[in-house]
C-alpha cells in the first residue's frame, strides 16, 4: 500500500502506483480544506444577517428588500475575495487564471453574464424593487423576488382592452390568477419594463357609458363627476403630494387629479368616459363600486344605459286609407227606373 500511495517532492505531490497526479497535494489539500471553511463560514454568516434584519423588514417592504440584496452582495463579494486569496498566492497566476476564466465563461454563459449584469442595472437604475407592480417580458404583475439571475412575479389578468395580448389570460381585471412566473433579468435589455408604482403609486382609469342621443347627457355627466368624486376625494388628497413630488424630479406637466367626463359621439349613441384616479392595487374593487351606484342613480333618474343594436323607428309619416268601390257595386242614383214588376 506504501508503495502504492506516496506523498513526494518539495511540495508532497500525491503519487499514485508511481504516477504523479498533477494538482493533488498537501498544499492544495490545505487550500481545499480552507475554502470549505470558509463557504461553510459565509452561508452560516448570511444566516445570521438574515435573521437580524427581520426586525428592520419589518417596518417596510422596501426596505427589506435592499437589506436583503446588501447581505447578499456582502457574502457574494466576501466569498470571492477570500476564494482567490486562498488559491492564487501569485499575481502572475491570477491574471493568466482570470482571463481564461473570464473568456470561458463569457463564450459559455452568456445569458447567466447577461442576466447578473441585469440584476446590477435593476439595482443601480432602481427599475423596480420587491413589491412594485410591473409588466416585464410580457408577464404582468408583482414582483415577489429579485435573484442573481431571474425574477419571480406574481401573475395578475389582464383588462378587457388588453385581452389580445400574449399570453392569454382568464381573468379579465388586474387581479393574480395564481400562477408565479419566473422571468430571466435580461429581458430588461430587450424589452420595457413598464413600471406602475415606482415614483407615482396611482394610475388614471376610467368608466365608459354609451346612452341615446335622446337622453340627458348633462344630467349622467352630473352623476359620473358626483360618483367619482365621493369615490376618490381621499385618494386625490393623498396624491398630491407624490405628484408634487414627481413634478420636482422630472419635467413634467402637471396632472389633473379630479375625475373629469369626455364626451364622444359615435353613429348611433353618445360615449361618456369619466376619468378618474385611483391606487395601483384593488383598482377592480373601486370600479365595481362607482358601477353600481352609478346605476342606481340612472335608474333613479329614469335614463336607460346602452348603445342600440339595430334599427330604431323615431317617427312614421302619416297614413290616410280611402275605400275605392268595386265595379259590381252601384250607387242609389244609378238604380234604373221603373214599378219593380217582373215581365
Amino acid at each position: 500500500m506504501d508503495g502504492w500511495i506516496q506523498f513526494a517532492g518539495p511540495q508532497h505531490a500525491l503519487h499514485l502506483f508511481g504516477v504523479k497526479l498533477i494538482g493533488i497535494n498537501a498544499i492544495n489539500g490545505k487550500k481545499l480544506l480552507f475554502s470549505v471553511i470558509l463557504i461553510v463560514v459565509m452561508m452560516l454568516l448570511s444566516k445570521l444577517l438574515r435573521a437580524l434584519s427581520r426586525g428592520v423588514t419589518r417596518r417596510g417592504e422596501k426596505i427589506a428588500f435592499w437589506v436583503r440584496q446588501a447581505i447578499h452582495l456582502l457574502t457574494a463579494i466576501i466569498l470571492i475575495v477570500g476564494l482567490v486569496s486562498i488559491w492564487f498566492d501569485n499575481a502572475n497566476n491570477f491574471t493568466m487564471a482570470a482571463g481564461m476564466v473570464t473568456a470561458g465563461i463569457a463564450f459559455a454563459l452568456q445569458k447567466v453574464v447577461t442576466s447578473f449584469a441585469a440584476y446590477l442595472v435593476i439595482l443601480r437604475g432602481k427599475t423596480f424593487n420587491v413589491g412594485d407592480r410591473i409588466v416585464m417580458g410580457g408577464v404582468r404583475g408583482d414582483v415577489i423576488r429579485l435573484g442573481f439571475m431571474q425574477t419571480t412575479i406574481m401573475e395578475m389578468g389582464q383588462p378587457p382592452g388588453e385581452q389580445q395580448d400574449e399570453p392569454s389570460m382568464w381573468v379579465h381585471a388586474c387581479q393574480y390568477t395564481g400562477r408565479i412566473v419566473t422571468v430571466s433579468n435580461d429581458k430588461i435589455f430587450d424589452t420595457p419594463v413598464y413600471n406602475y408604482t415606482r415614483d407615482f403609486p396611482y394610475v388614471w382609469e376610467e368608466i365608459r357609458i354609451p346612452m341615446s342621443y335622446r337622453d340627458d347627457r348633462h344630467v349622467v355627466e352630473r352623476i359620473l363627476l358626483d360618483v367619482a368624486g365621493e369615490q376618490t376625494v381621499q385618494i386625490e388628497q393623498m396624491s398630491a403630494d407624490d405628484l408634487k413630488e414627481m413634478e420636482r424630479r422630472y419635467s413634467m406637466r402637471r396632472a389633473q387629479l379630479k375625475p373629469r367626463v369626455y364626451w364622444r359621439m359615435t353613429e348611433g349613441w353618445v360615449e361618456l368616459s369619466v376619468r378618474f384616479i385611483a391606487r395601483d392595487h384593488a383598482i377592480r374593487e373601486l370600479k365595481d363600486a362607482m358601477t353600481r351606484e352609478i346605476l342606481s342613480r340612472l335608474d333613479a333618474a329614469h335614463i336607460a344605459v346602452g348603445a342600440p343594436t339595430g334599427l330604431e323607428i323615431v317617427s312614421l309619416p302619416p297614413l290616410r286609407v280611402q275605400r275605392i268601390p268595386q265595379h259590381s257595386e252601384r250607387v242609389a242614383g244609378d238604380r234604373p227606373k221603373g214599378n219593380g214588376q217582373r215581365h
